[in-house]
């Protein structure tokens, strides 16, 4: 509408006529020059991003093929670092260029069209060998890796890494200083082209380069400004094309090498692997305890893309986000329909936007965790309280409105007939995962939460004799509080009432204090606040053992895909042991060891334990301040949800504290068990295999953060499933950190790659490296059926 415009038909004179034939040849030449230009464009792209363009001396080397890392050590740069070749040179727009551009282009489609006239007979063959390979190396080693404790004392060489890179990036900025100040001793026509080749340098990451002698040479010659500059210039774009060639063609293996294809399942751009297995679910016995919204992983780990949703846009930032996000990334209203008279969530144009209510508190969620604090000051939102458990969250306005407090909060939900409330949270920039009180422990230590809150979550505690409140009782701190604001403390028909009976009588048997009922006035509601034990007193005073109490082996078995216990546990009686004290007060309790963690256990890197926790958190404080603030090319204005997919102590998140972001901190079952160390210090995580999905929704991190956990993962796990995860949980334009040993970056290097994403810092010295690469929009246009997701 409006754009085009319907011409008159008017007389003219013999002049109008002539300026208006005269318009009409120039605008059709002119068009014609365009789509010229635009054809000699594209052939240079070629359907892929490679970062070079039709200036040979500005081709970007963002690009290499991981046998760059593999073949000689003395390709490297003596000091560890390469980086991208974006010289300053100027744009020669001659005849004889365009021809060496033309001329590398076909050498190109020369090795391309050799090389896929190769794979086409090799790859089935390739894929069988792989697949079995795979399957014979799985077979020997699984067992050995799966008593892997993570005691290797490496924190020697990653504080050796992170200097290096500060040093070899300064001498980078350096040099392209001097050499920017020799070229600006030129011409003035000259400084301007310099000035327009800096401003593209500054968008440009930091990248590896070779350092050999005559390379060096060479660039200094190229940048002198000097009559020699011509000659060395010709030398040096012989060997660039030469370059240019080799970097393209292993850049296009790489896109080959992993045929990436788009999951077509039912639940389309929203698809949980665990938790979308239409197919094991149909076989399940009952669902009366929920098993239908529990875990129920592929017997094979998905390797498809999960596709976007159609119109996605960059999420909204922090924090306007808490109060609207884009329609189209979360494109679902039958949460509007289900719960919008409730003051929920709403749509608004193009936005979905949240008012700040809930079920129980419909006049906003500040209110409402006001009124908490007032019936129980003790409870300290932002001090004593720090990190807080809500189950049936909603779209987790309890826990968005907390971050004001200074609380964080773990928002719990099932995938169920509300479905997107845990992606509404997500996209909102609240930390939450898809789970459910069910037959399973929750993937949590005990003994974490500082608080649990239960808003009308309609979960079941008195059934089957408390089953499910033991499991809450497990994860909450002796002296803990659980916030209970549902129907049965306020409301008097009969079933409410028999509810509430119910509670009453199990959690008295379980030592449970009520401490407060009162009404909030402003929503119509009341809240019911109660407090776990701090000795075991009451529980030695019982005149029956119901519930029975757990035994002391039932705290060496673990979480991680455990039945729920009909047992309740005894409170620590040990002033030394973990649980007996109630950790400092926020922000104080960050940074300091836990009083349980002594001088006669060893930590994670070898050190007593109490040491190896202050030289984890010192390292990670030097890494954030001296590599990633500001020299692998994020920007953490647009970071918001984080995870640390493998934590140890939660150092890289406590790192962060200042930034405006939340960071889940993922502790392999494999790895030594440091999560409760996590909580002590005010922060959350969660333990997690990752040869399997995550439990939560596609795009839903803005950065991931890998230290040292793909070198083992590919060992034990289908790699490339390992990498399909992380592009599906990760948002558009966000970024994947990885820290690891030289060859397992060069092998992520090539993976991402593949995918087309960018590589904005690479860095390797001493068989350690960085790699910093940032994910695109690209979807492959081949179709894999997932039939265990297909309803």
């Amino acid at each position: 509408m409006g754009r085009y415009t319907l011409l008159e038909k008017r007389k003219s004179s013999k002049n109008c006529l002539t300026i208006l034939i005269a318009v009409v040849v120039s605008a059709c030449l002119i068009g014609i020059w365009t789509t010229m230009s635009s054809i000699a464009d594209s052939a240079w792209n070629f359907g892929i991003s490679v970062g070079f363009t039709n200036d040979v001396s500005q081709y970007e080397v963002s690009a290499r093929n991981s046998g760059e890392f593999e073949d000689s050590s003395s390709d490297l740069h003596k000091d560890g670092l390469r980086r991208d070749v974006n010289r300053a040179s100027g744009r020669d727009e001659s005849d004889s260029k365009a021809q060496k551009d033309e001329n590398v282009l076909q050498e190109f489609e020369t090795l391309r069209k050799e090389y896929n006239s190769e794979k086409a007979g090799s790859d089935d063959d390739e894929r069988r060998k792989e697949v079995q390979s795979r399957k014979d190396e799985d077979a020997t080693r699984i067992e050995e890796n799966l008593v892997l404790n993570n005691k290797v004392d490496d924190t020697t060489k990653k504080d050796q890494l992170e200097p290096n890179i500060k040093t070899d990036v300064s001498k980078v900025k350096a040099h392209e200083g001097g050499e920017r100040s020799r070229l600006e001793e030129g011409s003035n026509g000259r400084k301007e082209k310099i000035d327009e080749r800096k401003d593209e340098a500054n968008s440009q990451s930091v990248e590896l380069v070779s350092d050999s002698s005559d390379e060096k040479n060479g660039q200094a010659e190229l940048l002198n400004g000097t009559s020699t500059q011509n000659e060395a210039l010709s030398t040096q774009t012989a060997e660039t094309e030469k370059q240019k060639v080799s970097q393209l063609f292993s850049l296009f293996k790489d896109q080959n090498r992993y045929r990436w294809k788009l999951c077509n399942v039912t639940a389309g751009p929203d698809y949980i692997p665990c938790l979308d297995n239409i197919q094991a679910i149909r076989t399940l016995p009952s669902t009366s305890h929920y098993e239908h919204r529990e875990k129920h992983c592929p017997e094979e780990a998905t390797t498809c893309l999960v596709p976007l949703p159609e119109g996605y846009r960059t999420s909204v930032k922090w924090p306007k986000s808490r109060e609207r996000i884009w329609f189209a990334n979360v494109p679902n209203i039958k949460l509007v329909e289900f719960k919008g008279h409730q003051n929920w969530v709403q749509v608004s144009g193009s936005y979905i936007t949240f008012p700040g209510g809930g079920t129980q508190f419909k006049h906003g969620a500040m209110h409402y965790i006001d009124f908490i604090q007032k019936i129980v000051p003790d409870i300290a939102w932002g001090k004593q309280s720090r990190v807080v458990l809500d189950v049936g969250c909603g779209v987790a306005s309890f826990g968005g409105y907390l971050f004001d407090r200074e609380v964080l909060t773990m928002s719990l939900a099932p995938k169920d007939k509300h479905e997107a409330q845990v992606q509404f949270a997500l996209e909102r920039g609240i930390p939450a995962i898809s789970a459910v009180m069910g037959t399973k422990r929750l993937p949590f230590p005990s003994m974490v939460f500082d608080a649990v809150h239960c808003a009308r979550c309609r979960v079941p505690w008195h059934v089957e004799g408390g089953k499910l409140l033991f499991e809450l009782d497990r994860v909450l701190r002796p002296g803990g509080y659980f916030v209970w604001s549902a129907t049965p403390v306020y409301r008097k028909d009969p079933e409410d009432v028999n509810i509430w009976k119910a509670m009453s009588k199990l959690t008295k048997s379980m030592c449970w204090e009520l401490l407060r009922i009162r009404k909030d006035k402003v929503n119509g509601v009341s809240v019911a606040v109660y407090r776990k034990p701090t000795s075991n007193n009451c529980f030695e005073s019982r005149t029956k053992n119901d519930p029975p109490l757990c035994l002391e082996s039932d705290d060496t078995i673990g979480v991680w895909n455990i039945a729920l216990q009909t047992c309740i546990h005894k409170v620590p009686t040990d002033p030394s042991e973990r649980g007996y004290h109630f950790p400092a007060k926020w922000p104080s309790r960050l940074e300091k060891p836990p009083y349980w963690l002594n001088d006669s256990e060893a930590g994670v890197y070898g050190k007593v334990a109490p040491k190896d926790f202050v030289d984890d958190y010192k390292h990670w404080k030097r890494v954030v301040a001296e590599s990633y603030s500001d020299e692998i090319g994020i920007d953490w204005s647009s970071v918001r949800n984080v995870m640390d997919m493998k934590a140890v102590y939660g150092g890289f998140a406590a790192a962060l504290k200042d930034l405006k972001l939340w960071v889940m901190n993922v502790v392999p079952v494999i790895s030594s068990d440091t999560l409760p160390v996590i909580y002590e210090r005010g922060l959350f995580g969660i333990y997690h295999d990752w040869c399997e999905s995550f439990s939560t929704y596609p795009r839903s991190y803005d950065l991931l953060h890998a230290d040292h956990l793909f070198s083992d993962l590919k060992k034990r796990c289908n790699f490339v499933a390992v990498m399909a995860e992380v592009d599906r949980i990760l948002r558009p334009e966000g970024s994947l950190i990885v820290r690891d040993d030289a060859e397992t970056i060069a092998k992520v290097e090539s993976m991402t790659n593949s995918l087309q994403w960018k590589i904005k810092f690479s860095f390797s010295k001493n068989n350690e490296g960085l790699l910093c690469v940032q994910k695109s929009r690209w979807r492959p246009s081949d179709i894999e059926t997932i039939s265990s997701a297909i309803a």
